[in-house]
């Protein structure tokens, strides 16, 4: 054989190799929307097994209706929670609707007044224009004339979320088919290695979403408490709030802590109640991320805050706000990923101990001296 057709013979792979990676790249972003909704239906029917099994292993619920049964007992419980917290919420929405405008009178007398002994704000915020209060009625205005989209985009969520519902019966029912399916893309010397970070996706994603509802939960309940405790107006509505947000690290905490003490502000003593209810939030999270989350989060989901943020951030700005209910999810199988290919199986600093990767330990320790040359 020829150089030139040894070269040949060596550019033709790696052309083809960076085609298909170019390819498949452009055809996992036109369809990043179906991927996510697969991802969903997995995260949902990864719960309905943990589920299923909880009822079969505690309950000795036999094998062939533990899946019925998980099924029904969601539903149930979903439409339990909702006949007991809707009407007091939508109650609690419909009287804080009612006095929204007042509270947005009195925000923007309080921001101009403090534009005002501001030099450079007062150039910019002036009396009188009401800048919060239009930018809110425009806002208004635009849902408004856009009824009809709005209302093709609501049949549209309303597909999506049949779909993933759909999708996650049939993933739950026979889980087997569908790994055997993504197993046999592999090469048959790498097979083994897929099916068992396979098994570790699991687990960690099962660990994940077992966490983040109790976590949740308790969120909820704790903040209705002590906003009530403290008099709060809202409690409830704001204590579903904050246990829905807590899916989003850091900027749902945020938002959840410094709405409900906005209300309280323009109260009597509305500064040291508005800092009372900053104090609660901060301690009911710091509880949570202390206490409740170390006690209900295996080990296998043990996500650095930096991560977890510039995830959120940039699953946000590539899959929009319906990104953010995958983003921790999504870190946590890349997590996974780069531990088994990168750190395990090119790198080899690594242990796989019980069909898990061992968590890598980087020493920081100074290089120790060889030992002196015998004589």
């Amino acid at each position: 054989m020829s150089t030139d057709e040894v070269r040949r013979f060596r550019f033709a792979p790696i052309l083809t190799a960076t085609v298909l990676t170019v390819l498949l790249l452009w055809l996992v972003g036109t369809v990043a929307d179906v991927l996510m909704l697969l991802f969903l239906g997995v995260l949902l029917a990864l719960y309905l097994n943990a589920l299923a099994d909880t009822l079969h292993r505690r309950l000795h619920v036999p094998q062939h209706l533990s899946f019925i049964s998980a099924l029904l007992a969601s539903l149930g419980a979903l439409v339990l929670l909702f006949s007991i917290l809707v009407p007091p919420v939508v109650a609690q929405t419909q009287e804080l609707l009612k006095v929204l405008p007042q509270y947005l009178n009195i925000w923007e007398a309080y921001f101009e007044t403090v534009a005002m002994r501001i030099p450079g704000l007062s150039e910019v915020i002036r009396p009188g224009q009401h800048s919060i209060v239009v930018a809110l009625y425009e806002q208004a205005a635009g849902v408004v004339q856009g009824v009809l989209p709005k209302v093709f985009a609501g049949l549209h969520a309303a597909i999506d979320v049949f779909s993933v519902g759909v999708m996650a019966i049939y993933l739950a029912l026979h889980p087997a088919t569908y790994m055997d399916l993504v197993v046999s893309l592999f090469p048959p010397g790498h097979r083994a290695a897929t099916r068992d970070t396979l098994h570790e996706l699991g687990d960690t994603l099962r660990a994940f979403i077992v966490g983040q509802l109790l976590t949740m939960t308790v969120l909820g309940i704790l903040t209705a408490i002590g906003l009530y405790i403290l008099g709060a107006p809202y409690a409830l509505t704001f204590g579903v709030f904050t246990g829905l947000v807590a899916i989003v690290p850091f900027f749902g905490t945020l938002l959840s802590t410094t709405l409900p003490a906005l209300f309280v502000l323009t109260t009597p003593n509305g500064g040291v109640r508005a800092l009372m209810v900053l104090g609660l939030g901060v301690v009911i999270h710091l509880i949570e991320g202390n206490v409740v989350a170390p006690m209900v989060m295996s080990r296998k989901v043990d996500l650095p805050p930096v991560l977890s943020i510039l995830g959120v951030l940039i699953i946000g700005e590539l899959l929009g706000p319906v990104g953010l209910l995958i983003a921790v999810p999504t870190i946590c199988v890349v997590m996974v990923l780069v531990k088994r290919i990168l750190l395990h199986g090119v790198y080899k600093t690594g242990d796989i101990v019980d069909g898990a990767l061992a968590p890598v330990v980087i020493s920081t320790a100074p290089p120790t001296a060889p030992p002196p040359p015998a004589s």
